[in-house]
């Protein structure tokens, strides 16, 4: 099972309300994740696990340490 097709099953499983959307989440994951590793200078390994991570803490509802947003 390629990287891809892993992605697409995470994100039906995580609520994509259809299987396009959730091949195109996976898409965008995959290009952000190329993107982080370019930028940061880091492995893939690890800005795929920094994506996934906010991916699931996003799907339970949870707020990512640095997205908590401004407090008035």
């Amino acid at each position: 099972m390629t990287e891809r097709e892993q992605l697409i099953l995470l994100c039906k499983k995580l609520g994509a309300p259809t299987p396009a959307a959730a091949a195109t989440m996976a898409d965008q994951l995959i290009k952000r994740c190329d993107q982080l590793a370019a930028q940061r200078g880091i492995p893939r390994v690890e800005a795929m696990g920094y994506l996934l991570q906010l991916v699931t803490k996003g799907a339970q509802g949870e707020t990512p340490p640095g997205f908590e947003g401004v407090k008035k």
